[in-house]
């Protein structure tokens, strides 16, 4: 079988291409699985690695731009490109574009979609792997899991799922089916924080110490060649703890964080240092270009009112999308739940949480 390992090729930035839904299955009663048709000279674009994800966009009634992140959960089928993509929505409390996913959207209607991004990513090859989700942090892990299991047949992956109950549990059948197709591969342990069940885990949440005494039971530990992390802040902090506990290495450790809600809130040190007058130089699809940043405002936004076309999503700190290589200057971030340590050690930076502390900063948003 032909391995999805081909990256997807340099693409423009920022560019949203309409995309035809040609399924809504409801998943849970706050949750669907939205499926894409992507036509045949989009499918190269819309080319991707297993555990990424992509952007959506819609107005509202008043004109303001609404854009969302969701984790693609469908499995990578080759390097030509998909024929569809498939993600999962879960609805969100004042959540506008999730309220519309669940309520409202429905097959035949036209979506602005994003092409794929993110470096959460497990690209197949021979080993023993887990993770660690809770909620809606299945669905990168899904595609990562059903694209390792189907490409590599050295490899080996550990699923341990946290969810409040059985009813809530996302994509409950299609983990139930690759574990029933690869039985002696994917191990599968599921708990249930709100619910208890006859056999499996008692109830409770999966916190760090709980995960400390739990990981040794069901793998040697230090064998894991890759540990992923997905879902709440909460959730994904403990795993990292337990992990650290346990002395596996944090280059072996990668995390993405779906609600931040319970996060430490930004910081305000940015404001106090940054310079009185400040210029941001940007290269963007291989054009450049300077202008001044307002007070207050961060890098992104002082892009974005010269190029619109500049990459982001949640403006959040959250998805990578607006990620760039600080070329010169310093930047003082507001936060960061996107870049791995190893990233911003190399000179990445969150262009939606940078502030200059220096007098001139350039970005590269093309490396």
């Amino acid at each position: 079988m032909a391995g999805p390992a081909t990256a997807p090729p340099p693409l423009r930035h920022g560019a949203f291409h309409a995309l035809r839904v040609t399924a809504v299955d409801r998943l849970t009663d706050d949750s669907v699985a939205v499926t894409f048709e992507v036509p045949a000279e989009l499918r190269t674009t819309f080319r991707h690695l297993p555990g990424q994800h992509i952007a959506v966009r819609r107005f509202a009634e008043d004109g303001a731009e609404i854009r969302r992140t969701y984790s693609v959960c469908s499995p990578v089928t080759g390097p030509d490109g998909p024929s569809s993509l498939r993600v999962g929505v879960r609805l969100v409390e004042g959540g506008v574009f999730s309220t519309y996913a669940l309520k409202e959207l429905n097959a035949g209607d036209v979506v602005e979609v994003m092409a794929p991004a993110g470096r959460f990513v497990l690209e197949p090859r021979p080993g023993r792997y887990a993770a660690v989700v809770g909620g809606s942090g299945i669905t990168p892990v899904l595609s990562i899991v059903s694209t390792l299991l189907a490409n590599e047949p050295g490899a080996r992956f550990c699923l341990i799922r946290s969810d409040r109950t059985a009813a809530s549990t996302m994509f409950l059948e299609e983990v139930a089916e690759l574990k029933d197709r690869y039985p002696d591969r994917l191990q599968l342990v599921h708990a249930l924080s709100r619910e208890e069940q006859q056999s499996g885990l008692p109830s409770g949440r999966l916190d760090a110490e709980r995960l400390t005494g739990l990981l040794p039971a069901l793998l040697p530990v230090d064998a894991v060649d890759g540990w992923f992390l997905c879902g709440p802040y909460g959730l994904v902090r403990s795993a990292e703890q337990a992990l650290h506990t346990l002395g596996v290495p944090r280059s072996n450790v990668h995390q993405e964080i779906f609600h931040v809600d319970d996060g430490p809130s930004a910081t305000t040190e940015a404001a106090t240092t940054a310079p009185a007058h400040s210029t941001v130089t940007a290269t963007l699809d291989g054009r450049a270009g300077s202008w001044p940043v307002d007070s207050g405002e961060t890098l992104l936004e002082a892009v974005l009112r010269n190029r619109s076309d500049a990459p982001y999503a949640c403006k959040g700190g959250v998805c990578g999308t607006c990620r760039a290589f600080l070329v010169a200057g310093e930047v003082r971030m507001d936060r960061n739940f996107a870049l791995e340590p190893e990233e911003t050690e190399a000179g990445y930076v969150l262009a939606c949480q940078s502030h200059p502390v220096t007098e001139q900063v350039e970005l590269d948003f093309d490396r």
